[in-house]
């Protein structure tokens, strides 16, 4: 199943899913439509066809959880990327956390702050969380999962690099495109999915998820033994090599360029760049 937050046609935001060739709304069994799917996640994620139909050439997508409780995102998780900066695949998952009001949508302007430079993308899977738990082990993995989006995790490589540690470099405001749509692990099998991003219609990036060091199983164990999962938290699995940084060229995003990360099953993720 396909999972989304649109534009509702009067104003504001719908929780949708995809059925019979449109998105349909989601209502609560008060008939209340969900504004957003962390609103349908937080209140426990059963499925409930609401009156309001938008057809599939007609929605326009938001951020599908646009504030949720927790990002949490993973370094160094793709061999080549390791490779790439001359490292060795990390024995445990690097785990850095990104601010959670920084959420932006599809074909939402990310904005360049004056006070960092050298701004980079990273194409990554996201996993949202649908249920709760803590100590979840691997083998129950799936039951915890609500689905699985695109990601950008944007970064200042000059603030990174400066702090020697992630959290600011990583959370400038609108430093997290997330979407078009969630899809459900009943139809997306993440290991073997290509992924990548161009950058002004030129590939950057290009790899497959079978490349992760620590796949979904390995992380909902591992993060989950550190603290609860919450519905609607979002977790970036890492990203392929390809990242600016770590290029010859050194050369960095600019006011308007446009980035589209893809992954296969999931669809593309637009978004342009431009001074704060």
């Amino acid at each position: 199943m396909r999972y989304a937050t649109v534009r509702a046609p009067g104003g504001g935001s719908l929780a949708v899913f995809f059925d019979k060739g449109a998105w349909r709304s989601l209502e609560d069994r008060s008939g209340r439509l969900y504004p957003h799917l962390r609103a349908f996640l937080a209140d426990g994620g059963s499925r409930r066809a609401g009156r309001a139909v938008i057809e599939e050439h007609e929605a326009a997508f938001l951020a599908p959880v646009p504030r949720p409780p927790k990002i949490v995102a993973v370094g160094l998780n793709y061999a080549d990327h390791a490779e790439e900066q001359g490292k060795s695949p990390p024995e445990s998952p690097m785990l850095f956390s990104k601010a959670s009001n920084i959420v932006v949508g599809p074909d939402d302007i990310v904005k360049i702050p004056p006070t960092a430079g050298q701004i980079d993308f990273e194409c990554e899977l996201g996993v949202i969380v649908g249920k709760p738990g803590f100590e979840i082990p691997a083998a129950k993995w799936a039951e915890h999962v609500f689905g699985f989006t695109i990601v950008n995790d944007v970064t200042s490589r000059e603030a990174q690099t400066a702090d020697r540690q992630f959290y600011r470099g990583k959370s400038f405001d609108t430093f997290c495109p997330t979407g078009p749509v969630v899809v459900t692990p009943d139809e997306f099998d993440w290991n073997g999915k290509g992924l990548g991003l161009r950058l002004n219609g030129t590939a950057m990036q290009k790899g497959s998820t079978s490349r992760m060091c620590f796949g979904p199983p390995a992380l909902i164990e591992w993060i989950s033994a550190i603290h609860p999962l919450e519905p609607g938290d979002l977790i970036a699995t890492g990203t392929p090599a390809g990242v600016l940084m770590f290029r010859p060229e050194k050369r960095f995003l600019q006011p308007g360029d446009e980035t589209e990360a893809w992954i296969e099953g999931i669809g593309e993720l637009r978004n342009r760049f431009e001074k704060r």
